[in-house]
């Protein structure tokens, strides 16, 4: 039986800030995470279901399941309940200690059949090694662009044949007028799930400097010089994308693209 968190209402840029300091996954970020992923994020849920379902066909017994930038542990928790035949171990990653400390909570909550263990550390700090899935959801984004490509490297040396890397990304338009218009629909869809217009620019001028977002050429490119075989964009609304990332093939996927 679960223990309960009451969830609490995302008001960090409600009120207007002399100064937008830098986005930073502090205690007052990990109070309102729940609140904050849901009503920014479009298809999350989506997200979190999928990755379960793709679990089941991709995590191989005996194996191991990375979730870099795990949060509060939704991917980690969906892979686990998937997974419930098979033996396999679950590491959720985040750089972030106030994240790490509640996740911990949150995991331990919950009966697993495969228990999630849950580390402080950065993603390009992980050693991947008998991998079968490796998951970042809205991780690269963060890190330094300097150090993507070597993460990357790294999560592919790692993983088995067959594995797949799940690699969810808010991603940039290649022209200008294109990009505004992805952007202006997210900030409605921010507008319509109770933030206001002052929240908006708010929390946008706080991500500026640490959220670095690619293009999906430009990922797709940096994934396949990685040595990846495919990758198969599955889900896109407005400026955010949900792909998989295919080590070598052997199974099938069902695609939806939105």
């Amino acid at each position: 039986m679960s223990k309960k968190y009451v969830q609490k209402h995302d008001n960090l840029f409600a009120n207007p800030l002399n100064k937008v300091a830098d986005f930073k996954f502090d205690e007052s970020v990990v109070d309102v995470f729940p609140d904050m992923i849901q009503r920014s994020v479009p298809g999350y849920e989506s997200i979190i279901h999928t990755i379960g379902e793709l679990a089941k066909s991709v995590v191989t017994e005996d194996s191991n399941v990375y979730d870099l930038g795990c949060s509060l542990g939704a991917a980690s928790l969906s892979v686990a309940r998937a997974t419930e035949s098979k033996r396999c171990n679950i590491i959720g990653v985040d750089s972030s200690q106030a994240m790490v400390e509640r996740c911990k909570r949150m995991v331990q909550a919950f009966n697993l059949p495969n228990p999630i263990d849950i580390i402080q550390q950065n993603a390009q700090d992980t050693t991947i090694v008998n991998g079968s899935m490796v998951i970042m959801n809205f991780t690269l984004q963060f890190i330094p662009p300097s150090d993507r490509a070597a993460l990357l490297a790294k999560i592919y040396e790692g993983l088995n044949p067959g594995g797949v890397l799940v690699l969810s990304e808010k991603i940039k338009h290649p022209t200008v007028a294109g990009n505004e218009l992805l952007i202006d629909l997210h900030h409605q869809f921010k507008r319509n799930n109770g933030y206001s217009e002052l929240e908006v620019s708010q929390k946008r001028a706080s991500l500026e400097k640490v959220m670095l977002t690619d293009t999906f050429a430009e990922h797709e490119k940096r994934l396949l010089e990685a040595g990846f075989s495919d990758v198969v964009m599955w889900f896109k609304c407005y400026n955010y994308s949900y792909s998989v990332v295919i080590l070598c093939f052997g199974f099938n996927f069902l695609i939806s693209s939105f």
